[in-house]
């Protein structure tokens, strides 16, 4: 055999077992899926008889905004698809319109979308400003406490986006988002995330992204620091852009030629979703909505994993209950915290950012408290395996006790 037939042959069996882990990922994802599938079969969702739940997504930006090639009726697809109630929207401010106004506001195809903008401060503090404002974009010469103050006057809500880039800690913030589907993306290791998709992605492109996310360690601690000293609140973003993909030829009329779009809505908006609970008395409406995001009456759920819809987090202390994001009266011997998992699954509890206790396979726990403190649950699908065991599937804001 010819030297060169050799090494043609050497690089291809090298090729091949190089492909070998990759494959193997495919088919463990195939497995994963079906197991997901049976799980949401056996889900007990329980109906809550004083609290209505909502699933939805926020962080998300269209063409408006800049940045992103999504359209209004791709993202509104897309929602309705995955049967989400609610979209916050977070478009870039602009000099010359007022992009919070011009993006989706109000229902669509059944679907509440809010305006919100998301901006830097002078200080290069970035925020999500729910709802959005007419002059946001004058707001990035201010500094973060001029900006803060001016935005708390008009009831509107700053949530920390980036907090890996935050500077302004000691500001008087509502809450951080914890969890950012795009920063999480750029730290993936492209190499093995190219091989990865090649195999896998079209077939299982949420659990293939889904695959290479860790616990927000840093930002969780960074939470549990401040909301031990005051009442703040968490949530998480896709920040989707629909923007990623290739095609060959086109024209501006977004006419493509083989058009390949690796980050669209309808998949993006499976991953991660942020849950709101309201009193059975209240609609779905805008008040509504960012009145429950800014009480902390929220969960995020990786619903990818497996639907979190019946999670609930409360504590009561004999005389009265509170859900999570509330404050509640400490009464010795009498304060339990109680916690509804829809699957069997792993309960760890933190109390100010600790770990106060952690229990296995169950679905329901009463737990005994017998101090103060700050108290927030995750909750592990230990049952899906590696590396999905570690990675939470449900992060609830944390309930006070004073």
């Amino acid at each position: 055999m010819k030297l060169w037939k050799k090494i043609v042959l050497i690089l291809f069996g090298v090729v091949f077992l190089a492909q070998l882990p990759f494959i193997y990922q495919r088919f463990h994802k195939g497995s994963l899926t079906r197991k997901i599938a049976l799980m949401k079969a056996e889900n007990s969702i329980l109906l809550n008889e004083e609290y209505n739940e909502f699933k939805g997504i926020m962080h998300v930006h269209t063409s408006l905004g800049g940045h992103s090639t999504g359209q209004f009726n791709e993202l509104i697809e897309g929602a309705q698809k995955n049967e989400l109630d609610f979209v916050v929207m977070t478009e870039h401010a602009s000099a010359f319109f007022d992009t919070a106004a011009m993006t989706l506001n109000g229902f669509h195809g059944g679907v509440l979308f809010v305006g919100g903008n998301e901006m830097d401060t002078e200080h290069q503090d970035r925020f999500l400003l729910l709802p959005g404002m007419k002059n946001a974009e004058e707001m990035t010469r201010e500094s973060t406490e001029n900006f803060l103050s001016i935005i708390h006057s008009q009831e509107k809500l700053a949530i920390i986006t980036y907090p890996e880039k935050f500077k302004a800690w000691d500001s008087d913030f509502d809450g951080i988002e914890v969890f950012n589907m795009h920063t999480k993306a750029k730290k993936m290791n492209a190499p093995y995330l190219f091989f990865d998709a090649l195999w896998s992605y079209g077939t299982y492109p949420e659990l293939t992204l889904a695959s290479y996310f860790t616990r927000p360690d840093e930002n969780l601690k960074k939470f549990d620091e401040i909301s031990a000293k005051r009442k703040i609140m968490l949530t998480a973003g896709t920040d989707a852009h629909s923007n990623i993909g290739f095609h060959l030829f086109g024209d501006d009329a977004g006419n493509k030629l083989l058009n390949i779009k690796l980050d669209p809505y309808e998949s993006i908006l499976k991953i991660v979703r942020t849950h709101i609970i309201l009193e059975k008395d209240k609609q779905l409406t805008e008040k509504t909505l960012l009145e429950a995001i800014k009480n902390g009456h929220t969960f995020i759920g990786f619903d990818v994993f497996s639907d979190t819809r019946g999670f609930f987090f409360a504590a009561g202390n004999g005389q009265e209950s509170r859900i999570m994001g509330d404050e509640i009266s400490f009464i010795e011997n009498q304060t339990e915290l109680k916690i509804i998992s829809p699957q069997t699954s792993r309960f760890l509890i933190f109390k100010n950012g600790e770990k106060f206790s952690e229990t296995a396979d169950i679905k329901e726990l009463n737990l005994p408290v017998t101090e103060k403190g700050t108290y927030r649950v995750e909750i592990y699908l230990d049952s899906i395996g590696s590396p999905f065991d570690q990675m939470p599937w449900i992060i609830s804001n944390p309930i006070f006790l004073r």
